[in-house]
């Protein structure tokens, strides 16, 4: 399968936004591992519809313009994987929760390593807003952007509530 793909500049670097048929697959980070979203063969195409859709409605959020997505998505993963991911998009902007919290959401109380793993894996970051996982303490953990990506986005979103 091929992808479509371009590049939005933004206030926490370049991100990649790919897409398939079926909807937005990936929000790549500048410097991300290639391995933590595998994926094929990709073409540039800015006039994909979902990827200009994705990208307009990245700006508004990172003018505060807005704060919640509107976008087809297509998450490619396991299960497990899929049900963490799906759970992220339920978090309020401005608002963040623990590992704990989503394992408890998706019914896996005792999975919170897991959870982190998958939360780490996340392809569609910002939209899907791993980035609002924090440790049980509050603090900021591991995050594929890196924690002054993490630290920028919380501070945007509390910023606008």
């Amino acid at each position: 399968m091929t992808y479509a793909y371009r590049t939005l500049a933004s206030p926490v670097g370049a991100l990649t936004l790919v897409a398939c048929e079926a909807g937005l697959e990936a929000v790549l980070w500048q410097d991300d591992d290639p391995r933590r979203v595998p994926m094929g063969q990709r073409t540039e195409r800015g006039d994909h519809p979902v990827l200009e859709e994705a990208g307009r409605q990245l700006n508004e959020y990172f003018a505060g313009q807005r704060e919640t997505f509107d976008l087809p998505l297509h998450f490619k993963g396991t299960d497990f994987q899929k049900s963490v991911w799906t759970a992220l998009l339920t978090i309020p902007f401005g608002e963040t929760r623990s590992y704990a919290d989503i394992a408890r959401q998706i019914g896996r109380p005792s999975a919170c390593r897991a959870v982190g793993a998958a939360n780490g894996r996340n392809p569609i970051s910002i939209i899907a807003p791993c980035h609002r996982v924090v440790g049980a303490n509050g603090a900021l953990t591991g995050f594929a952007g890196g924690l002054k990506a993490k630290s920028y986005l919380l501070g945007l979103e509390r910023k606008f509530l």
